[in-house]
């Protein structure tokens, strides 16, 4: 037997115009728990989809339990014991629980009819083995992506999976589903089965791992027991540079007046009397647990989602806003959450996405003007470092942390005056965040205004300026930089409901 239970040996993969791994390697213990981390485009998504069958390695070998496998699909991958848990979770919503756990594993009885019996115990007990406590003939959309996630990693157990790859397995829960998650992974290790564990979290990679792969621009760097890692190390070598400085806060000059004030903003079930300020060469940070009413106060703002009551004021003047097109005109950006959603045309060019947002101003009358587009597109790419082949690589096929900054780009692209930044960092790299961080002191040094919503504590202490802090669709504090209770233990009291005395 192999020391392995799943072992990558010199992979490479070629793209028309770019190679994706070179002489890449991976090798995952039974009932060990690996980390993988590197920056978006280093080559993660590829590596995973070697492992699955998705696509084939141009050169190099796949082991499992020492003997060798070529997987032609994912069906392959699976049969010799490899499961993927994705970022974009594979559920379909309007099914059971059941019907998403057996789906073409069925469990059949007399007559070759479903043995509906039989699999709801089974789930019952799989999903239980997993903490969750669920009725599985419920439609899994009536469940949250806590749950939603444990009937991928049920999917997993129930074909006896080897080794389950969990790719940025946090990025949508919340502290409590993330607790789960992680009990879950160390039960999951008990038993024997090896994890991929793809994270941009160090803090989590620290907690969970045993040791950590590093990979770079599509090449394996390192391999290390956890203990002989620290953050800089980690940083340091999947950038291959230091980083002086997670959070390069630079300061502009604030403006006189609010560029911004949202006044006695209502929303029935979401927002309660939410009035803030924010103003121009500052970044206003939004902080508070998931279901605040961060997100929901951004979107009433853009015209995203009506307001009952309340006033919108830009510049000293009150504005009607009922539409994103409207806020547009008005000089608002939003970077929404949910990029692939609602920030992108995944199956449209770099070049397309980046001029969505201001079509007119890349016009000559009714004739767009591609040298202009042109010239634009690629500084963009070269100051956001956004890694493609070209300006007409379709968006859908960049890493998430690439898509990221082409949203950006969208939006830098405007004549916008203020930019609302929701979780602009999530699910990017130490490197891109910094990148990230860098357009939002730019805007600033220009005098615009940048709000920005996180729910990483350190990214808000380390940015901003000022910080709302909300609950329950309510505003709990407004605490300026050079307050003493600008810490991460008070603000945190402040979401959970505490008061802040003066």
């Amino acid at each position: 037997m192999s020391e392995y239970v799943v072992e990558l040996k010199n992979a490479t993969k070629r793209f028309p115009g770019v190679v994706a791994l070179k002489n890449m390697q991976l090798a995952v213990k039974p009932g060990e728990i690996l980390g993988l981390i590197g920056e978006n485009g280093a080559g993660k998504s590829t590596l995973i989809k070697v492992l699955t069958g998705v696509h084939q390695a141009d050169e190099g070998q796949i082991f499992v339990d020492g003997v060798e496998q070529h997987f032609k699909n994912p069906n392959d991958s699976a049969a010799a014991g490899i499961a993927c848990v994705y970022q974009e979770l594979n559920i379909e919503k309007l099914l059971s629980i059941t019907d998403n756990i057996f789906i073409n594993k069925w469990i059949k009885g007399k007559g070759g009819l479903l043995d509906y019996a039989a699999m709801h115990k089974k789930a019952k007990e799989v999903m239980a083995s997993l903490g969750q406590d669920v009725d599985p003939t419920k439609p899994a959309g009536n469940f949250g992506m806590g749950v939603q996630q444990m009937i991928e990693i049920a999917k997993a157990v129930l074909i006896n999976a080897k080794m389950i790859i969990m790719d940025e397995p946090t990025s949508s829960l919340g502290e409590k589903e993330v607790e789960q998650l992680m009990k879950t992974c160390r039960d999951l290790k008990s038993r024997g089965i090896g994890i991929v564990f793809v994270s941009h979290k160090l803090e989590e990679l620290f907690e969970l791992c045993d040791r950590v792969t590093v990979i770079r621009d599509g090449e394996y760097i390192s391999t290390k027991p956890i203990d002989e890692w620290d953050n800089d190390s980690l940083i340091t070598a999947m950038v291959g540079r230091s980083l002086d400085n997670q959070f390069p806060k630079e300061f502009g000059t604030k403006s006189a007046e609010p560029m911004l004030k949202a006044e006695h903003l209502m929303e029935a079930g979401v927002l309660r009397d939410v009035s803030f300020e924010a103003y121009g060469g500052q970044i206003l940070g939004f902080a508070g647990l998931v279901g605040a009413g961060r997100t929901e106060t951004m979107r009433a703002i853009f015209g995203a989602d009506p307001l009952d009551s309340g006033k919108v004021i830009i510049k000293g003047k009150e504005v009607q806003i009922k539409s994103p097109s409207q806020a547009i005109k008005a000089g608002i950006a939003f970077l929404t959450e949910d990029r692939k959603g609602q920030g992108l045309v995944l199956a449209q060019s770099i070049r397309t996405n980046l001029i969505l947002a201001n079509m007119k101003g890349f016009s000559d009358g009714p004739f767009l003007n591609e040298k202009r587009i042109l010239e634009v597109g690629e500084k963009n790419i070269a100051s956001l470092r956004i890694k493609t082949p070209s300006i007409d690589e379709i968006v859908g096929q960049l890493s998430g942390g690439n898509q990221q900054k082409v949203v950006i780009g969208k939006w830098v692209n405007t004549d916008a005056d203020i930019f609302i930044f929701d979780e602009p960092t999530r699910g990017i790299d130490v490197g891109a965040k910094v990148e990230v961080y860098n357009v939002m002191n730019d805007l600033v040094k220009q005098g615009k205004c940048v709000i920005m919503v996180s729910s990483e504590m350190p990214e808000i202490l380390g940015m901003s300026d000022r910080v709302i802090v909300m609950r329950g669709g309510e505003v709990m504090a407004d605490v300026d930089r050079d307050s003493k209770y600008f810490n991460q233990e008070d603000l945190m009291k402040a979401a959970w409901g505490g008061k802040l005395d003066d």
